[in-house]
Order: C-alpha cells, then sequence, then structure tokens
C-alpha cells in the first residue's frame, strides 16, 4: 500500500500563552481530518511569557508537535523560514497561531494540492473583528504593492498557505535578510489557486504585530519587489524644475508689479515651497537610505536566526 505523504503545519508564535492550548486543539483535530500523517512546528520568537512553558507541555504530550525557541525575537518573517527549514513534509503549511485564519480549511487546501495546485493561499472575502483603520490601510497597503511590484502579488492575502515541498525548496535557496514571503511566493510563478474565506477575530490576547512592525513589513515588501521607488525622483525633479522656472517668472513679474510692503507675501510663498522641496528631498534620500540598507544586512552574511532550544526535532 502507497505510504500517505506527511504535512506540516508551521505556526510562528510570539507571547501568545493565552490562545496555545485553543490553537493547538483545532491545529490538530484539522490536520488529523485531512487524513495524512502530519507534523506541528512551532517556532518560539522570542516570547518571555509563559510561551516555552505551554510548548514544552505540547511537546512532552504530543510526539507531533514540534518546537524550536529563537534565543531573541527574529520577526514573523524568520520565524517561518526557520519553521520550514525544519519541515519534512512533502507539503508545507503555514498559519498564524491566533486563530484569524481558520485552521479547519487546511483539509480544503490540502484537497486542492492533491489535485495538483502548488501552492494554495488564502484570500480573505471578509475581515471580522478588525478596525476601520487597519481595514482600510490593510486595503490601501495591498493595492499600492501590486501596482508597484513587477510581480502580481495577489489582493488581500497573507502568509496562511499551502506550498508543495518543491516550492518550499526553492524557498529555501532564497536567504535574503528582509523577508517578504508572499511576495517571494509571486516571483516564483508557480501553480497557485486561491481558497476564499472569513478571518475571524482574534481568539485571545492581542496582535503583536504593531504600527511599527506593519509599516517595516510594508516596505520590505515594497523595497524587495518593486524598483520603482528609485525612480521616483527623476519624474520628481523633471516637474519641480519647470516649477521653479514658472516661479522664478512669477517671482520677476511680482517684483516689478507690486509696491515693497507686499512682497513679503511674496518671499513667505517662496521659503514656503523651498521647505516643501527639501522635505520631498530627504523623502527620497530615505528612500535610497532603506535600499542601501538592505544591500548592508545582505552583505553581512550572518545567519538569519539563532535556534536556543529544540524539543523533538
Amino acid at each position: 500500500m502507497e505510504q500517505k505523504q506527511l504535512l506540516s503545519l508551521i505556526i510562528p508564535v510570539y507571547y501568545e500563552e493565552e490562545v496555545l492550548e485553543e490553537s493547538y486543539a483545532r491545529m490538530d483535530a484539522a490536520m488529523q481530518s485531512t487524513g495524512h500523517p502530519y507534523e506541528i512546528i512551532y517556532v518560539n520568537d522570542g516570547s518571555r511569557d509563559g510561551t516555552m512553558k505551554v510548548l514544552r507541555k505540547l511537546a512532552k504530550e504530543h510526539e507531533e508537535v514540534k518546537v524550536l525557541s529563537f534565543s531573541r525575537n527574529f520577526g514573523h518573517q524568520l520565524a517561518v523560514t526557520c519553521g520550514m527549514d525544519a519541515a519534512k513534509g512533502d507539503a508545507l503549511i503555514i498559519i498564524d497561531v491566533d486563530l484569524q485564519d481558520p485552521p479547519e480549511i487546511i483539509p480544503q487546501m490540502v484537497e486542492r494540492w492533491k489535485a495538483g495546485a502548488e501552492i494554495v493561499y488564502g484570500k480573505r472575502a471578509k475581515r471580522e473583528g478588525e478596525t476601520i483603520f487597519k481595514k482600510l490601510t490593510a486595503a490601501v497597503y495591498y493595492r499600492l504593492l501590486r501596482s508597484m511590484s513587477a510581480y502580481p502579488i495577489p489582493l488581500d492575502t497573507g502568509d496562511f498557505r499551502l506550498l508543495d515541498r518543491k516550492v518550499a525548496d526553492v524557498f529555501l535557496e532564497m536567504r535574503e535578510n528582509a523577508r517578504f514571503l508572499r511576495g517571494m511566493s509571486a516571483w516564483m510563478g508557480f501553480e497557485a489557486e486561491p481558497l476564499e474565506y472569513v478571518r475571524q477575530e482574534r481568539a485571545a490576547g492581542k496582535t503583536k504585530y504593531t504600527l511599527k512592525k506593519m509599516l517595516k513589513l510594508a516596505m520590505d515588501g515594497i523595497t524587495g519587489f518593486s524598483s520603482k521607488p528609485l525612480t521616483l525622483p527623476l519624474g520628481w525633479g523633471v516637474a519641480l524644475s519647470v516649477l521653479a522656472v514658472l516661479a522664478l517668472i512669477f517671482f520677476a513679474v511680482m517684483w516689478i508689479q507690486l509696491p515693497n510692503d507686499k512682497l513679503i507675501w511674496i518671499y513667505s510663498l517662496g521659503i514656503s515651497g523651498f521647505v516643501l522641496l527639501q522635505g520631498i528631498t530627504f523623502i527620497f534620500m530615505a528612500i535610497q537610505g532603506m535600499y542601501l540598507g538592505r544591500v548592508y544586512d545582505e552583505v553581512k552574511r550572518r545567519p538569519l536566526y539563532i535556534v536556543a532550544e529544540k524539543l523533538n526535532i
């Protein structure tokens, strides 16, 4: 009888002791329902609460549970990468621990994979329990990224997805530090299918993705998969040069036409315009600095992460 293919479920965790046990119960039930042998790989991304205590308990009680714990916080994308490095499965499934992405649709992902899909990614048809600000910024960001990227990144998607083994192996050949997994997935160009679902409210605790972390991920997505920001200064430079010539003509005419007591308003306008131009210049310098920073990080060739503890590995 042909041996069934192994599935690897990869779950990054960061200060998630409140939701871990409920999450494991639902994840394990979903994996059992696929009918395949499986492993569940938790990657503790430097949590300093009771997360590792719960993970040690789960690993002791369930041999299919494997745990890797970082020496410090390296970030969600690198935690997922670590789980992929350790995974032995014929298909790898990436999901967050907070149950916003329902594990109950994992069997559907597996069925689509068995039918020939090389990537099955979750597409959010609706987002429950999120603020209007979060929904609006997410919608704007995904569309901005899609417009700027040279590769079509699907709208309204996260890292919740299934990857065939050959896709995962290509992922693992790409060792850049500033990782944006959904962009890397689009860049590879394998056969991908969306699976729509309703994103749920977080089961417990609070989101650990602060505005700062979301902005960093957004910039990693843009700078990692588009060079358009580097070419923006050319268009702005031409436009502003034309405006500067017109402004000089305007000021020359005003100098002749207006009495001296009215010239102060013209000077104020000119100074404000100069400050604005300086601000735009600094913005473009910062954009170029972000790209240079990515190069600096890559040439150091440091390990992507450091594992301090392993359980059942």
